[in-house]
């Protein structure tokens, strides 16, 4: 049976931009295994909750992010902009292109995020 991941919306746009920098070293050290995983097209589901980069994550408080309103915030951008709903299943690819041709291409990225605190990582 094949793995289906659960990855949060606006972590569709973290991957594109991921180049081991992270909050920990086992936040970091999950991060390049999912961005390996993802790179054999698994199903994903697409979320607005913690997900399976989240379950490494330092702000992962039994489940929950300390910046629970912000992050929410961003994977609700990313899901309008995208056309999708929380809990649709799709391949990894088709959600990374389709976060790239409505979000990175045009720009729209630092409407969504600006806040974050990694944005100054995230050049194309």
């Amino acid at each position: 049976m094949a793995i289906v991941y659960r990855i949060r919306a606006h972590h569709g746009m973290c991957f594109s931009f991921f180049r081991g920098k992270g909050y920990s070293g086992e936040f970091t050290d999950n991060m390049w295994k999912m961005k390996e995983n993802l790179a054999h097209n698994p199903d994903v589901i697409l979320l607005k909750e913690a997900d399976d980069v989240c379950a490494h994550c330092p702000n992962n408080q039994k489940g929950t992010c300390i910046s629970m309103e912000k992050v929410a915030d961003y994977d609700r951008q990313v899901l309008d902009l995208c056309g999708l709903e929380p809990g649709v299943r799709m391949r990894w690819k088709d959600f990374e292109k389709t976060v790239q041709d409505k979000i990175l291409k045009p720009g729209r990225r630092e409407e969504i995020c600006k806040d974050c605190e990694w944005s100054e990582l995230c050049v194309l």
